[in-house]
């Protein structure tokens, strides 16, 4: 094989990359969001887990010296959010809107655009997807709880939309795994 093609095939889809890259790096990105979504149940999620949440992703971001805004919320209900140096004012816009995509579609918003992707075009496609109040771009997560389902969202904006995903998936991790939820 040669080397274009290896690159080719282990080479991550990027969801900001043009349309011509490969389908199983499309196919691959789906799986592990899809994967994610059926690792990351909570027992609960609490307003103050929200809180705490919220600190840890504040705690990631300086850490890092991230340009991020998080939001945590439920329906007209905003449970905890946050503006470190360098997020500006249109990234707001970026967390209701991605927010509301979870939350309408109760999967991460990154998978919303994913899916349409794969379908061969784009979630700003279909008329009935409002890009005036939701944006099919990675970085909102549904929190699940199970026997429930989808009670919140956590979102963040400020970084390439993979990056905000990967971000967000990492504190929920981290959030999991230190409370037991």
């Amino acid at each position: 094989m040669s080397n274009e093609a290896s690159a080719a095939i282990l080479a991550p889809f990027d969801p900001d990359g043009g349309d011509d890259q490969p389908a199983a790096a499309l196919e691959s990105l789906i799986s592990t969001v899809e994967a994610e979504v059926a690792e990351l149940q909570f027992t609960r999620f609490t307003n103050d887990d929200a809180v705490a949440l919220g600190q840890l992703l504040v705690q990631l971001g300086v850490s890092r010296d991230l340009p991020i805004a998080i939001s945590i919320c439920k329906p007209n209900h905003i449970l905890f959010r946050a503006a470190l140096d360098g997020a500006t004012p249109d990234n707001d816009y970026w967390l209701d809107a991605k927010s509301r995509t979870a939350a309408r579609y109760f999967v991460p918003s990154l998978l919303v655009g994913l899916r349409a992707r794969r379908n061969g075009g784009h979630a700003e496609d279909n008329p009935m997807f409002d890009t005036s109040t939701h944006a099919a771009h990675g970085g909102s997560f549904p929190l699940y709880v199970r026997g429930v389902g989808p009670v919140a969202t956590v979102t963040v904006s400020g970084l390439p939309q993979l990056e905000d995903h990967k971000l967000v998936v990492e504190a929920l991790r981290t959030f999991h795994a230190a409370d037991g939820l």
